[in-house]
Formats: structure tokens, sequence, C-alpha cells
């Protein structure tokens, strides 16, 4: 049986709006129009995708016991000039700081993410190209 989500947006003014659901807020504005209050909503586009496919990614690299000391994944949109001004393209870069990680797990755990885990991935697939690489780094070593 599906279930029902629910966000209440509300007008604070110019271009500006607050969303709120389960009592977290988050504000959203034009910059180019208005202000910068907080972020658009081809920004917060971006984050979905990006918080999605990296809390998939993160519950599979536990899941595959590969551990990782930090997880970031960057996400670069293109916009195209005519309304409505959707994003045509989005990239995200998965970057893991791990000492010791099987790659060939972490790209795999990426493909399952994406194509399977992630509703975001999935919404925005028919009509927009999605593309993603992985970047691992070693471990920041912090000085005493």
């Amino acid at each position: 049986m599906p279930s029902e989500i629910e966000v209440e947006t509300v007008h604070q003014g110019a271009l500006r709006f607050t969303t709120t659901a389960r009592g977290h807020a988050v504000t959203t504005d034009y910059p180019i129009r208005a202000g910068d209050a907080g972020l658009t909503p081809l920004e917060l586009i971006l984050a979905a995708l990006a918080s999605c496919a990296g809390s998939a990614l993160a519950v599979l690299l536990r899941k595959a016991e590969q551990p990782f000391s930090a997880l970031t994944v960057e996400a670069r949109g293109l916009r195209r000039d005519e309304h409505p001004t959707l994003l045509t393209e989005i990239t995200l870069e998965y970057v893991i700081s791990a000492s010791s990680i099987d790659r060939e797990a972490v790209t795999r755990a990426i493909a399952l993410s994406e194509e399977r885990l992630c509703p975001v991935w999935a919404l925005l697939r028919p009509g927009t190209k999605l593309s993603s690489s992985l970047r691992i780094v070693a471990p920041a070593t912090i000085d005493a």
C-alpha cells in the first residue's frame, strides 16, 4: 500500500518560501531576482539526489563491510536557459575517504544505489541525463 508524505510551503515575501516537513524547515529563494535567503528549488533537487544516492551508498557499504571514514557526494547540474529552466544533465561525484576499501565493491554499490534504491535518481532518470564518478582518497591525517 502506498504511503503518503507531506510538506507545507508558505510564502515569506518576494520569491522566498519556507517549507516544513515533520518539524524540519528549509527556505528557498531566488538570489538572482529577490535575495539570497536560501537554496533555489533546483539546488534542492541536486541536494535531494546527492543525499538520496549517498545514503543508499552508505548503507550498502556498511552491509558489504567496506569501512570508510568519510563520504561526500558532489552534485553538478546543467540548467537550460528556456523556461521551464529544468536540469538537463546531472553529474554526481562520490568521494570516499578510506584506508582500505574494495573499489569494485564500491562501484557495485553505487550501481545498485542508482539503479534500484534511490527514488530521486529513479524520478529524474526519464528526462535528465544522469552520470556519476568515484574518487577514493586516503583519510586525512590530523597533526597533533
